[in-house]
């Protein structure tokens, strides 16, 4: 079975909030690391997420991801993981549906596949 991928969660803010935060997160681990990120909304300008071969970007249209059945969120997170990512990064508009993001990670196959270790909230 191959390791879970890390999952830093980034939620409040703006998307550019978000973003940066994402981005100097990302210069904390080494370039190497596979990484992805899934950002929730729509972008207020140039994006500054480093160009990075090692980088899958997926950008996803607001909206609460757990309340609207978690449909996309599942399908971005199932398409990602064909290919998993040492490294997650999950972009959220805000945290008031944290626990619910969370219990969805404990479901059958993403608790076998993600594991949360950060929570940063702006």
């Amino acid at each position: 079975m191959k390791k879970p991928s890390f999952v830093t969660l980034v939620s409040g803010g703006s998307y550019a909030q978000r973003e940066a935060a994402i981005a100097a997160a990302i210069l904390t681990y080494p370039p190497a690391e596979t990484k992805a990120v899934i950002l929730e909304g729509l972008p207020d300008g140039n994006g500054m997420l480093p160009s990075d071969p090692s980088l899958q970007l997926q950008r996803i249209a607001p909206g609460c991801m757990c309340c609207i059945g978690n449909l996309v969120m599942r399908v971005t997170l199932n398409r990602l993981l064909r290919h998993p990512p040492e490294r997650l990064y999950l972009s959220l508009a805000s945290a008031g549906h944290l626990e619910n993001i969370l219990q969805f990670f404990q479901q059958v196959p993403y608790s076998e596949l993600l594991t949360v270790d950060q929570d940063i909230r702006i």
